[in-house]
């Protein structure tokens, strides 16, 4: 009897629970746990627990959907594709059954091709550039001037007295130079003195000076020569002074070099060599001088045009001077150069191939080349029909990669509905369609901004991989080769890369729009350098490398534009959240959150206090912490249909429960926060996910306070309670995230009750509640494993420590009026 009566309880609870299935909440979860991880320690009978509803399509259906519609989209190639292909062998003779004449279509774009890489870059004088350069030449000639005004007449005697060279020497001589040349003349000899002999020095200039001093002294006499010596002085201190001012002139030093060895040519000499510098810097310019010309050809070039007036050492400084003056003064003439590329592109004639009625297009045996396949395509002899072969790899393959992409959901405990499977399986289709439109472009960043924002960066690096796998794999089966290459598969899966693991972890509209333009210029700069890779034409780099990988980083911002447009309405018409819309929800100043804070503002303490605990076990756990802290904001709204029915709010004011003295009723009051806050999350057009913590924060827990008392009630009445009807009607949690909330929920209560005691018997408090928990199978389908639990309990006993610190007691005096200091 016992055992029937537990059975019909049993029943009774089950259809209990059928009348409140409106209330329950439907999610794609699936149970995780297993029965080795339960050991229900009660005697009690389990407790009902409302499952989720399921998807409303079945998983096996929805995976042939997936495999289906990606097969087709990746191997829409192999619909009509020629048995009697090009590279294949003829089975027979094939006989052309009319005269026809048909273009090689490929073969022209192929030459066409050629013809536009091949044309050489057109370039153009750069009128700017030519203006800088003869301007810097000018102005460094204005500073010669003024350098040899300053330095003096040059020579500063007739070259009959002294020559040109000793001039030069005497002039840039030392100060120990110009004392020995002094000390090494002899005095005037007498007309009865014998001629002194002058010693040889260490230096033959400066014997050779001395010398002929000594003679000019013999010769014109003392005065005379003491006047060439004060000008020779004179002339020696402005070329020194001259020389300090060059050296204390804020000039770089490759100018200073090139100034000195002007101030030693003769007023003559000057005026020819700048003469044939500002002529020969004419010639230069006129002719051009290219970017990336080396150094020594640029050298030979300005060498060649000062030769003819120049010669000598005036040849090499000049030809110093303008070798660091030019610059490249050649640019590209982009319009001209496109305008050749077309014209050339144009002039390359249609490949024709014809034929005969009643020849042989090709002989059995024979392979066949290229222009047979287009005779024998065109004339309807190719045999196309549907390769089942290629189709059925595709299907393996993205068989394959759907089975990887669910391994890896299952790793990172993603729960998907049947409409999270839909939404991926469009954005996955929508790339093999762009690429058989021919569209070069492709939408990978949009595809991994999407997936990061609303999944997870992990899973969405996960279906980037995949899908540019897949893509590729569609572009390498066409006839004709890859509809679209490498500089553009490349770069846009290292776009769609690089946007799955970095938009999920954007926490602001601001930040996730100005990373569009990384995603670009990373785009850009790849497709740049595998350009360049593949590319043998040297004009390429100029005429379509630089072009096209501007033009692809702009599609990869573009992309990112569109994604950003996109996501709102997605996340509206698929009921998804985002990080940046969780926090933006989690903002205390939410119409809701706000009615909260002032109709139940003790329940709204103990959201925080909840939220504070719940974000701290999720970051430990790695769990989606903005997922969390928004859910708990949320998951007590439903109190706010009766505040004064739950004691957080009554402010110590008299219980409400006790004025009504049923505990079935007061427990229907409780119980009823969960239905309205339903209602009002769905008034105020909440998502699905921040309204799954409303019901499984709660789960199928046994309202206790009520439930003894009414048992206790019912005994001295000789009554039979429901013990179902004491409890909430569910689903008990379906995510590690809804689980930490309801352990968080459990304890919130309990810590702040606890004061004077030690972190050891509030952990054990803590652990005591999570028994409970656990042996009532309310964390069965969560994921949340058992050897969690002490991670989540530690994390609680650190944060009530945090919250319940200590303060310094302040003295009876401290609080009293002092008075002021006089």
């Amino acid at each position: 009897m016992k055992s029937f009566r537990v059975l019909t309880e049993q029943l009774k609870g089950w259809r209990q629970q059928s009348l409140h299935r409106n209330a329950t909440l439907s999610s794609g979860g699936v149970r995780t746990g297993d029965s080795s991880r339960l050991t229900p320690s009660i005697s009690r009978p389990t407790p009902p627990r409302t499952k989720p509803r399921r998807s409303t399509i079945p998983a096996p259906f929805m995976l042939v959907l997936a495999v289906v519609s990606l097969t087709s989209a990746i191997g829409y190639r192999f619909y009509n594709q020629p048995k009697l292909k090009e590279g294949t062998i003829a089975p027979r003779d094939i006989i052309a059954p009319k005269q026809a004449e048909f273009e090689d279509i490929q073969t022209t774009e192929a030459k066409r091709k050629e013809a536009q890489a091949g044309v050489v870059v057109v370039l153009q004088i750069s009128d700017p550039t030519n203006t800088k350069v003869r301007e810097q030449l000018g102005e460094f000639i204005d500073r010669v001037e003024q350098k040899r005004d300053r330095a003096g007449l040059f020579p500063f005697v007739e070259d009959t007295i002294i020559s040109q060279n000793l001039q030069q020497f005497l002039r840039a001589s030392t100060d120990e130079q110009w004392e020995e040349i002094i000390s090494t003349i002899q005095p005037i000899a007498s007309e009865d003195s014998p001629p002194v002999t002058i010693p040889e020095s260490s230096q033959p200039k400066i014997a050779r000076a001395a010398r002929v001093l000594s003679d000019y002294r013999q010769q014109f006499g003392e005065q005379s020569f003491l006047n060439l010596i004060d000008t020779i002085q004179r002339s020696r201190q402005s070329y020194t002074d001259t020389l300090t001012a060059i050296e204390e002139t804020p000039l770089q030093e490759i100018e200073k070099e090139n100034i000195q060895p002007f101030l030693d040519l003769t007023d003559n000499e000057w005026e020819e060599t700048k003469q044939a510098i500002v002529q020969s810097l004419e010639r230069i310019l006129t002719q051009g001088i290219p970017p990336g010309l080396p150094l020594g050809l640029k050298r030979q070039a300005i060498q060649a045009q000062l030769k003819p007036d120049l010669s000598g050492e005036t040849l090499a400084i000049a030809t110093d001077l303008l070798n660091e003056i030019v610059e490249p003064n050649l640019i590209e003439d982009a319009e001209e150069t496109k305008r050749r590329a077309t014209l050339a592109v144009q002039n390359v004639d249609p490949e024709m191939v014809e034929v005969k009625k009643g020849q042989v297009i090709v002989e059995k045996g024979q392979k066949i080349e290229r222009q047979q396949f287009v005779l024998l395509d065109n004339l309807k002899l190719s045999r196309r029909e549907i390769n089942w072969t290629g189709l059925a790899i595709s299907a393996g393959l993205v068989t394959l990669a759907i089975g990887a992409f669910w391994l890896v959901q299952r790793r990172l405990n993603i729960r998907l509905r049947c409409r999270d499977r839909i939404l991926l399986c469009l954005l996955s289709i929508s790339t093999p369609l762009l690429v058989s439109l021919n569209v070069k472009y492709t939408n990978f960043p949009a595809v991994g901004l999407l997936v990061s924002s609303f999944y997870s960066p992990t899973l969405a690096v996960t279906h980037i991989t995949l899908l540019s796998g897949l893509t590729t794999f569609s572009t390498l089966t066409g006839e004709e080769g890859m509809i679209v290459g490498w500089e553009y598969l490349i770069p846009g899966a290292v776009g769609g890369l690089l946007a799955a693991a970095v938009a999920g972890r954007m926490r602001s509209r601001e930040e996730l729009a100005l990373f569009g333009g990384v995603v670009g210029l990373t785009q850009g700069g790849i497709n740049l350098i595998v350009t360049l890779i593949i590319s043998s034409t040297p004009g390429t780099i100029w005429s379509v490398a630089l072009p096209g990988a501007a033009l692809f980083g702009v599609s990869g911002i573009a992309w990112w534009v569109v994604a950003l447009g996109l996501s709102p309405y997605l996340e509206k018409l698929f009921d998804l959240v985002t990080p940046i819309r969780l926090s933006e929800l989690s903002n205390p100043n939410r119409p809701l959150l706000k009615r909260l804070a002032t109709e139940a503002p003790g329940t709204f303490q103990h959201t925080l206090f909840v939220s504070s605990l719940a974000e701290a076990a999720a970051r430990e756990l790695h769990c989606n912490v903005e997922l969390v802290r928004a859910g708990t904001l949320y998951h007590d709204i439903g109190k706010m249909h009766d505040p004064l029915g739950f004691i957080e709010n009554q402010m110590g004011g008299p219980n409400k429960h006790d004025a009504i003295n049923n505990p079935q009723k007061s427990a229907q009051i409780i119980k009823k926060h969960v239905s309205e806050g339903l209602v009002m999350a769905r008034k105020y057009n909440l998502p699905q996910a921040l309204r799954n913590f409303i019901p499984e924060h709660q789960g199928t827990i046994l309202i206790s306070y009520f439930y003894f008392q009414a048992k206790q009630k019912a005994q001295e009445e000789g009554k039979l309670i429901e013990e179902a009807d004491y409890r909430y009607d569910g689903p008990t949690p379906q995510s590690k995230e809804t689980g930490i909330v309801m352990l968080a929920d459990a304890c919130e209560a309990a810590l702040r009750s606890l004061k004077d005691v030690t972190p050891d018997i509030a952990l054990a408090t803590v652990k005591k509640i999570f028994k409970a928990r656990w042996q009532d199978e309310q964390l069965v389908d969560s994921g949340l494993k058992k050897e969690e639990l002490p991670i989540i309990a530690d994390v609680f006993i650190r944060v009530w420590q945090q919250y319940n610190h200590q303060r310094i007691v302040y003295p009876k005096a401290a609080f009293e009026p002092q008075p002021s200091a006089k």
